[in-house]
């Protein structure tokens, strides 16, 4: 799951695959706007068939805590 959301995040900030890590904060390292934030999840809940609650996502600041999250979705 990490990579494919590694892939998601490369398709909406101009990072290399390879400097998205587990602890990468989305606005802070990643460079995310909110626009990108909230675009990007509406690609996540389409590619992993899952409804994210926008107050869910709200408290997610980082890679692991995204997939973590989606962990929970899928079961």
């Amino acid at each position: 799951m990490f990579e494919k959301l590694v892939e998601i995040i490369c398709n909406y900030v101009e990072v290399e695959p390879e400097q998205v890590q587990p602890e990468s904060r989305f606005m802070e390292d990643l460079g995310f706007t909110s626009f990108d934030f909230m675009s990007m999840l509406g690609e996540i809940e389409d590619t992993f068939d899952v409804e994210i609650d926008e107050t869910a996502a709200a408290d997610i600041r980082t890679v692991q805590e995204a997939v973590d999250y989606l962990e929970t979705l899928k079961d």
